[in-house]
């Protein structure tokens, strides 16, 4: 607000109603003295048209009672009074008589409590505190942190109080129309360019949209939407490769049972035994051997290891990394199979009677002269 754009008036001193003043003690006698022996004019005071209460400048105006005047010069403003109060805070913290810290905060939780849509560090900018002060009184003022929409910067535009859930948003954005630009993804998740740019790019890394510092201060906050509220094909429309419809999905929404339900898991093949393996000339000495020694290598997770991958796989690709590893189990299971149904067969091959030996070896003994 320009002040300097509204027209001066001259008004009398009896119309005036005391300020709604963010000073909690007051004025200060000694600067009112200091003003009234100024022989320099009094710069114009601001009052609050609809209610006719000073805004701003209230040591000068006892300074002109101290000095006999009757009127004073004054610049009227509209708007509410909870806006004409932001107006005081603001004034006061730009100009004369600087306001204490406890002054400050006083004001900060008021500003808060009426303008709660107005961005921390919106409110950080009128009144002097910095913007993390702000958060935590805005914390420390109200519980009902989830209940509150889109704030209002300093720019004037409107932002999700959740980075997280902005972020989520977009990728939902981006997995309906995957040729969306960025302007519009910005424009229906309600974020920045930059941000929609980032989570864009995120999802082609096939990483968690919501970075894992962000995620963590929400959940923190109690206004992180979990990760399983992500939608479970996000990044399918921006990877290449054709789906793996043939796997079955799992059931999520059935309660596992501990007893059934989770299979015992396989005891990991000791290091010797590969160790063992991959000495043997019949394996190493072969393209196919190779190849085998080195997928074994590779596809045997420690219980470390599996723990490791499970806390790595980020949420909007959990369901692609459950497909391609349930597909990767069937194969292993498969060849497994197949394998030990081929030295079952070979096996029984070698115990098999031999029944084929020639017979007329001993018959050719047997009737031969004497």
């Amino acid at each position: 607000m320009q002040l300097a754009a509204y027209q001066t008036e001259l008004t009398a001193i009896s119309s005036l109603l005391p300020s709604d003043s963010p000073r909690l003690a007051g004025e200060i006698e000694e600067h009112i003295r200091t003003l009234a022996e100024s022989q320099a004019p009094l710069p114009p005071i601001v009052v609050h048209r609809p209610t006719m209460r000073i805004v701003d400048g209230m040591h000068r105006l006892h300074a002109a009672v101290l000095r006999g005047e009757t009127h004073v010069a004054v610049r009227f403003v509209d708007g509410s009074p909870d806006d004409a109060f932001v107006l005081a805070v603001k004034l006061n913290a730009e100009h004369g008589m600087p306001l204490s810290r406890k002054d400050r905060v006083a004001a900060t939780l008021r500003i808060v409590g009426s303008h709660p849509h107005w961005s921390d560090r919106r409110i950080a900018a009128i009144t002097g505190l910095s913007p993390g002060t702000v958060a935590s009184l805005r914390t420390s003022a109200s519980d009902d942190v989830t209940g509150l929409g889109p704030r209002t910067g300093r720019d004037g535009r409107s932002r999700p109080v959740n980075g997280a859930a902005g972020r989520i948003a977009a990728s939902r954005v981006i997995a309906e129309a995957p040729n969306a630009s960025l302007r519009e993804i910005a424009s229906r998740a309600g974020i920045a360019l930059a941000t929609a740019r980032d989570v864009r790019e995120r999802m082609r890394l096939g990483q968690d949209p919501v970075p894992p510092k962000l995620r963590l201060a929400e959940r923190n906050r109690g206004t992180c939407p979990a990760k399983t509220h992500q939608p479970a094909r996000v990044s399918q429309s921006l990877d290449p490769r054709p789906p793996t419809d043939s796997v079955t999905p799992v059931d999520t929404s059935a309660p596992l049972d501990a007893t059934s339900s989770v299979p015992t898991p396989s005891p990991v093949i000791p290091e010797r035994v590969l160790s063992s393996m991959r000495r043997d000339p019949s394996l190493r000495m072969t393209q196919m051997g190779r190849t085998l020694l080195h997928l074994l290598g590779v596809h045997l997770l420690t219980p470390e290891q599996r723990k490791s991958l499970l806390d790595g796989v980020p949420a909007h690709r959990a369901a692609d990394v459950v497909q391609a590893a349930r597909v990767c189990a069937e194969q292993w299971l498969q060849f497994a199979n197949d394998l030990e149904l081929r030295n079952r067969e070979q096996q029984h091959r070698n115990r098999r009677p031999q029944h084929f030996a020639p017979i007329y070896a001993s018959s050719s003994t047997e009737y031969s002269r004497p």
